[in-house]
């Protein structure tokens, strides 16, 4: 099996084509993008497809290229692609939006998302954030803002772009950052752990998990066992990685060069064991792939409260439940 990178009007091609058995044999052509380039983050999927787990489910996948170039979830509103993943705050405001999609499988359970300071700042509680300057990514501001509200922060925020060099030269007192990226990123810029303070939102009742696997609910209807068969397929990709990092380290290296992306093992590796942490927390009772509806409902509720939807989707119709026995 090969992996393409593919131009929309040929992804366009391969949606056709995906209703058609493969020739000669009873695979199912499906399309599949992550959000982003390729790195750890993904490494589940790159596994599921390397070690045949797709194809033992009867799929005949294609893993596209994420990153700027393609927003997956465009994509997946032309028809462009069969499944992609996302973030559950971004989901729940499509659906209000009327792109009705649902959610497949809920990979990571416990937010990675965090803002770091200098303890050098004398920041160590959320209340010193108060009246500081803070890095905030304008497409991920719900977490911070309700963070702030929790404590009665005032706080002036700077919109944060990709990379941390405000923070690094002291422009902001704190900065936006996932546990498995940024945050190590600003540790192989020379910055020790024990110099920074890390506020976890999950660990101050705002756990609103990340990455989750999604499809069109017409397609979902359409074929609910196929849906299925990917996520499950998905599911043992994840557990594969996890099990065997050294491996899923080789897989994700060769497809980081094929797309000639700065990285390096070293950062992967962290990025692929906080992956671990994130997917399957220790001490959690929650099934890879299952979507809490506490945790569901924790975050339609504040983008209720914030004034991002209009109304909270229906649990039962967003998320389609493949962690149970059938």
């Amino acid at each position: 099996m090969k992996r393409f990178i593919l131009t929309p009007l040929a992804i366009g091609i391969l949606i056709v084509l995906a209703a058609l058995p493969a020739r000669g044999e009873a695979l199912r052509t499906v399309s599949f993008i992550p959000q982003w380039l390729p790195q750890a983050q993904f490494a589940g999927y790159y596994l599921a497809f390397e070690k045949g787990f797709y194809r033992k489910n009867g799929i005949d996948a294609m893993i596209l290229r994420g990153g700027p170039e393609y927003s997956p979830s465009e994509l997946l509103a032309r028809n462009r692609v069969n499944f992609t993943t996302m973030f559950l705050s971004t989901a729940i405001q499509l659906r209000d939006q009327g792109l009705r999609v649902v959610n497949i499988g809920q990979i990571v359970q416990r937010s990675g998302f965090i803002l770091v300071t200098r303890k050098a700042d004398a920041i160590q509680s959320p209340a010193d954030l108060n009246g500081r300057a803070v890095g905030i990514w304008p497409d991920f501001r719900l977490q911070p803002q309700a963070f702030f509200k929790k404590y009665g922060l005032t706080v002036r925020t700077v919109p944060q772009g990709a990379s941390l060099n405000l923070f690094l030269r002291g422009g902001v007192a704190a900065a936006s950052a996932m546990w498995y990226n940024e945050y190590h990123t600003l540790i192989n810029s020379g910055l020790n752990e024990d110099e920074l303070q890390a506020f976890f939102f999950h660990r101050h009742g705002l756990n609103f998990p990340e990455d989750g696997l999604y499809c069109r609910e017409e397609a979902f209807r359409r074929d609910p066992e196929l849906c299925r068969r990917f996520a499950l397929a998905s599911f043992e990709g994840w557990r594969y990685a996890f099990a065997n990092p050294e491996e899923a380290l080789d897989v994700v290296m060769r497809y980081v060069r094929e797309a000639n992306i700065g990285t390096n093992r070293v950062h992967q590796r962290w990025m692929l064991d906080k992956m671990n942490d994130l997917v399957l927390p220790m001490g959690s009772r929650t099934a890879l792939g299952r979507l809490d509806r506490e945790d569901y409902l924790r975050v339609a509720g504040e983008l209720m409260q914030n004034g991002l939807i209009k109304k909270i989707p229906d649990y039962g119709a967003f998320y389609a439940d493949f962690t149970r026995p059938r």
